[in-house]
């Protein structure tokens, strides 16, 4: 498909539902320094937003340049897309579009095509994370908790802190916490030690521990006749990652042997059944902590992380789905048989919005098979017996 006919497919497929939104039509939003770039739509060739729960989001956009008879081009002297302005891209698949990321400007690049026609300018940004990692910085943090000097460090930058209480207080006299590098990898560096996470969202700084349970926000249902709303999806199980994790150093006053080992995750079971013959073993060696309660943390976390066992990827059409989905939501899957439905947390989502329309591709993962009876299957039925029944009923109406 020619360049043209991609940004004619995008004006007719996106932009033309960017106005009041209409129930089950994708709608797309962009804004750039607080003002929506209405005139933009037109021009747009795809549009990229990239989201996980461990990294920076991000955004991109592909813009088709024009040439004017006097050789100028369209938008490549625009004031308005520039490095470092600030942008905002809103979705929805049904209802008033809600902010997807939010950031800044970060990259600006024209391609140049041999045939004029297919010429674009590639934009792309990073999100309100990026103003925390510009510059290295040292300094020491006496007589404070990670927690606050999170805080503190998101207050610097404009940002609201969102914070979980970490305990513990590193005292001058014992352990001073000192910063080597940037804002954001210093406060990475200090989620990581504690088992928490550390992102931002629009105007807040999170600096929090992940919740014990997710409530679904979606019901994906896969071969499930007429309530089928995924285009496609596939699952992993792997059963080494699964590992209880222990450490041992001296202790930072006494010299004594300070031991921890975690064998259990704080988090709720998402499914009933766990691998066989069960988790091995993991022995961290000497690391930045100050005493028990932080080396639990730390082993703690990276039990957390290694217990996703099931995980999985796909994609759905918005329209069709009726959801924006997010990284640290959940989702409820069924229609996939019995070991293999139920809730299960997202990690990862790309929303890209082309000619084609408004597709989101997406990982998940679970920490456990088969339903463990606490699920909400609404549809065909509820509980195990609506996955059964849904799946028997989209057999027999293929054999029929």
């Amino acid at each position: 498909m020619s360049m043209g006919s991609i940004a004619g497919g995008v004006a007719a497929g996106v932009a033309g539902a960017l106005g009041a939104a209409v129930p089950g039509t994708d709608t797309l939003r962009i804004e750039i320094d607080g003002t929506e770039m209405s005139d933009l739509y037109p021009d747009l060739v795809g549009v990229e937003v990239e989201l996980d729960d461990e990294l920076p989001g991000m955004f991109r956009f592909r813009i088709a340049l024009r040439q004017a008879r006097d050789g100028t081009w369209s938008w490549l002297d625009d004031p308005r897309v520039r490095a470092w302005r600030p942008c905002t891209v809103a979705a929805s698949a049904g209802g008033s579009p809600t902010e997807i990321v939010s950031g800044r400007i970060t990259h600006v690049r024209p391609v140049f095509h041999p045939d004029p026609t297919q010429c674009v300018l590639e934009v792309w940004g990073i999100d309100g994370s990026v103003v925390l990692d510009r510059r290295d910085r040292l300094r020491d943090w006496p007589n404070k908790k990670d927690s606050d000097i999170a805080s503190e460090i998101f207050r610097e930058h404009g940002l609201t802190p969102e914070v979980d209480d970490t305990g513990v207080v590193h005292e001058q006299a014992v352990s001073t916490v000192i910063q080597r590098e940037t804002d954001w990898r210093f406060l990475d560096r200090l989620a990581r030690r504690n088992g928490f996470g550390c992102w931002v969202e629009g105007s807040t700084g999170h600096f929090r521990r992940p919740p014990a349970a997710v409530e679904p926000s979606a019901l994906l249902a896969v071969h499930f006749g007429a309530e089928s709303n995924v285009d496609r999806i596939s699952f992993e199980v792997d059963a080494l990652t699964p590992v209880n994790v222990a450490m041992a150093q001296l202790g930072r006053t006494g010299k004594e042997v300070v031991a921890v080992v975690v064998e259990a995750s704080g988090r709720k079971r998402l499914g009933a059944d766990r691998p066989a013959p069960g988790p091995g073993l993991t022995v961290l060696g000497p690391a930045p902590t100050t005493g028990r309660v932080e080396m639990t943390d730390l082993c703690r976390g990276l039990y957390d992380h290694q217990d996703w066992w099931v995980t999985g990827e796909g994609e759905i059409s918005a329209g069709r789905a009726g959801v924006v989905l997010r990284p640290r939501g959940a989702v409820t899957v069924k229609g996939v048989g019995e070991l293999f439905s139920g809730v299960y947390v997202l990690s990862h989502v790309t929303h890209a919005f082309s000619a084609e329309g408004y597709v989101q591709r997406f990982r998940v993962r679970r920490n456990g098979l088969r339903p463990t009876g606490d699920e909400d299957f609404s549809g065909a039925g509820s509980g195990l017996a609506g996955v059964l029944a849904g799946v028997g009923g989209a057999i027999a109406g293929g054999l029929g």
